[in-house]
């Protein structure tokens, strides 16, 4: 996708400050660069195209803040989850040695790997904030596999557009495109402040998207599926975030 001149990028942030005509605008602008997010319909979708398209166009290749090991969180904050299954209270009693992760979909050489096996690829750390949607955030460590060491070792697919991911929690699911996906601080964490990852905070795997919301870091990681169209998972919004009322895209 080749990058709007800087001519349109400014008549579209002009046409933005034209309340609705402006907003109609800029979807054309970003439907132009293939940027529509898959939330994009109903009464808030012009605005979701907005955000989505400007910061694609805009922040494409930028890194989210990160900080000095003096300003961890101590502690960090755990927000509620669901109460443990029987299989993950089983997976537990266990060191999570069986637990597994599955990458399928648009990718050459479908593959399962288990936390031991992640942890035997190169890995990454990164001091960075995770910042809720309710208004709280925390400064923590994270330690694992870049993302887009994943999707080289199983060959992701020319065509494939977007990555859905799954918790095993119930219903727990979202979604990235390849932007994202293949950021190098995109990870599987495994790891926090120099240990494993605590189960409050999502052990023994999760997802970790410095870019974006905290919500978009999915824990309890138990599959990754590489398409071409979004429309087909859940009600087509992406995520299950939009289903309950979240954008689809809430990068920072």
């Amino acid at each position: 996708m080749s990058n709007p001149s800087r001519r349109k990028l400014i008549t579209s942030g002009l046409a933005a400050t034209a309340g609705f005509g402006g907003l109609a605008a800029a979807a054309r602008l970003a439907a132009r660069n293939g940027l529509i997010p898959p939330d994009s319909g109903g009464l808030y979708g012009p605005g979701e195209t907005l955000t989505y398209g400007a910061q694609r166009l805009l922040t494409a290749h930028s890194h989210a803040r990160e900080f000095p090991k003096s300003l961890i969180s101590k502690p960090p904050f755990a927000n509620e989850t669901a109460p443990p299954t029987d299989e993950f209270k089983r997976l537990r009693a266990g060191g999570f040695r069986d637990w597994k992760l599955t990458v399928d979909g648009m990718v050459a050489h479908p593959a399962t790997f288990s936390v031991s096996d992640l942890k035997s690829f190169p890995r990454s750390s990164q001091i960075t904030s995770l910042g809720c949607e309710e208004g709280w955030s925390y400064i923590a460590e994270w330690t694992g596999t870049p993302l887009s060491h994943i999707l080289s070792a199983t060959g992701i697919l020319p065509g494939a557009r977007y990555l859905v991911y799954f918790s095993i929690e119930k219903d727990w699911w979202d979604s990235l495109d390849m932007a994202d996906a293949l950021h190098p601080q995109t990870l599987l964490a495994y790891g926090m402040n120099d240990a494993d990852l605590p189960v409050p905070l999502g052990g023994p795997l999760r997802m970790r998207v410095p870019r974006q919301l905290g919500y978009k870091s999915v824990k309890y990681l138990t599959r990754i599926t590489a398409t071409d169209s979004l429309k087909r998972f859940g009600k087509g919004l992406g995520s299950s975030s939009p289903e309950g009322g979240y954008s689809w895209y809430a990068g920072i």
